[in-house]
């Protein structure tokens, strides 16, 4: 998992002098961004302090501190959120079994209110399938099975289908936008639970096993994953282009619904041949795994 230090590094790393004013008067210089002693005096700390806090030496930042660190460093909302989240760490316990997640009751009556015309698939804070509709399934995962989300040791996971499952890769037209946006998230989350040995283990997985997702993790870039376009060639439909959107849940902060929508015509028609080759149609009855969780 992330270090306050690493996340720190890899930001002044991306800031070079010229960004912020700084003079260099042409003099060679070692590092791709800001010195240590630069980023030091800008944010109004001593070098010595910064050091001892970049090399994780530092017991505690106060949140002024961090908050010129952020500015300095030229640190978007959701970059600055991670920053403080990863200067908590070092006062929390190591890794630990996380609880299983479910999905809430009223996230799953929203599911259902959707229906099979809008594709929707729930994820847990590990990107997680924790319940889908029969569209959303058959847009996202058609060759998994639809029940996979019942069991909770084996749910499909959407980072790991990206980037080690070959039928979902070649199903992107834009994978490596979307790619570099679950790496983002999946390390802004990594900033919120330091403590999730799921999460340690799921990153840890696809860093062995993924050199792609190593090379985007080596980054250090942190988004929240909230709105974006997905342009499939679909196995079933062929060409398709969504907008996909997160509904964020107040009862269950952790878990996300992502609604599908067509971005065009011929998109719409696709999604109105899925929902037809789901085999429920528009019927009433709840096509998710609600009935099987009661």
């Amino acid at each position: 998992m992330e270090s306050l230090g690493t996340f720190l590094k890899s930001r002044r790393d991306r800031v070079t002098p010229a960004e912020i004013g700084l003079l260099t008067y042409g003099t060679s210089r070692r590092v791709p961004g800001l010195r240590r002693e630069e980023l030091a005096q800008l944010a109004g700390v001593s070098a010595g302090y910064y050091t001892r806090l970049e090399q994780g030496q530092a017991e505690t930042a106060s949140e002024q501190v961090l908050d010129a660190l952020a500015r300095v460093l030229r640190l978007d909302q959701v970059e600055t959120v991670h920053l403080h989240n990863l200067a908590r760490q070092s006062v929390k316990p190591g890794l630990g079994e996380p609880p299983r997640e479910e999905p809430h009751p009223r996230v799953l009556t929203l599911l259902e209110s959707l229906g099979e015309a809008t594709p929707a698939v729930v994820l847990g804070r590990r990107g997680d399938v924790l319940a889908w509709n029969r569209t959303g399934h058959a847009l996202v995962a058609e060759h998994i099975p639809f029940e996979a989300p019942r069991n909770p040791q084996g749910r499909p996971s959407i980072p790991r289908m990206f980037f080690l499952d070959p039928h979902t890769r070649d199903m992107y037209r834009n994978w490596p936008d979307l790619a570099k946006v679950h790496v983002a998230y999946l390390r802004l989350t990594a900033g919120r639970y330091p403590t999730d040995a799921r999460l340690a283990g799921l990153i840890g997985e696809l860093l062995m096993h993924s050199a792609d997702f190593g090379v985007m993790w080596a980054t250090g870039d942190v988004s929240d994953c909230t709105t974006g376009a997905m342009h499939l060639q679909h196995p079933t439909v062929g060409a398709v282009s969504v907008d996909y959107q997160v509904w964020l849940q107040p009862d269950s902060p952790d878990h996300r619904v992502e609604i599908y929508t067509p971005n065009d015509a011929t998109s719409a028609d696709a999604l109105r041949v899925l929902n037809q080759q789901s085999g429920r149609g528009d019927e009433p009855e709840s096509t998710t795994v609600r009935a099987e969780q009661r």
